[in-house]
Formats: structure tokens, sequence, C-alpha cells
């Protein structure tokens, strides 16, 4: 089985932080996501395009993980920490929230 953790973030990057925002997910939090316990692959997407409901989604992150098992110790680890650091250096360039989700493969 795989499982995948996903965070979505909604809101909206502040005016002209758009791509220094971006810049910074890519320099700071993929490093990191990157290196969370038992991550076997991460994924990050900046919407193009959404149906109205969406609209206010500015990125999706999602790692994926052998077990729930190993989801919880990676949230227990000190590498989230690390996560959560790298997260917190973006958080003023914009306004939202995130949250996450937990899904079991079904397919493919």
């Amino acid at each position: 089985m795989l499982y995948t953790r996903s965070a979505i973030f909604r809101g909206r990057i502040k005016p002209g932080l758009e791509e220094a925002f971006y810049a910074a997910v890519h320099d700071r939090l993929i490093p990191a996501w990157s290196q969370m316990l038992h991550a076997t692959a991460v994924r990050v997407y900046r919407p193009r395009k959404s149906e109205p409901a969406g609209e206010d989604v500015f990125l999706v992150q999602e790692i994926d993980y052998p077990s729930l098992a190993h989801i919880d110790e990676a949230l227990a680890s000190s590498r989230r920490e690390a996560a959560m650091i790298a997260l917190a250096s973006v958080r003023d360039m914009y306004e939202g929230q995130h949250h996450h989700i937990v899904y079991e493969k079904l397919v493919g």
C-alpha cells in the first residue's frame, strides 16, 4: 500500500510576492519536505487553472509514505520541526491557511 499526506494551501500570495514565494518553495520548502522521515516521494504543485471552488488554492504538496505508521513517525520526528521552520520562513508572504489530508492509493 501507499499513503500520501497532502497539504492544500488556500488563500492568496501577497501581491508582488508570487515569484519570490515560489522561489522560496523551491529553495526552502521542497528540500525540507524531501527530508521527512520515511518519505518516498515529494510532489509540489502550483495551480494554473481551477474550478471556482478551488480558485483560492495556491499550493498543493504531496508526500508519499509506505504506511500510516510511517506517517505518524515522520510527524513525530525532528525532521518535521525543520519543515515547520522552513514553512514559517515564508509565512509572511501569503494570507491564508493550509490543511492536510492523508490518502490511501487505490489504483496505479
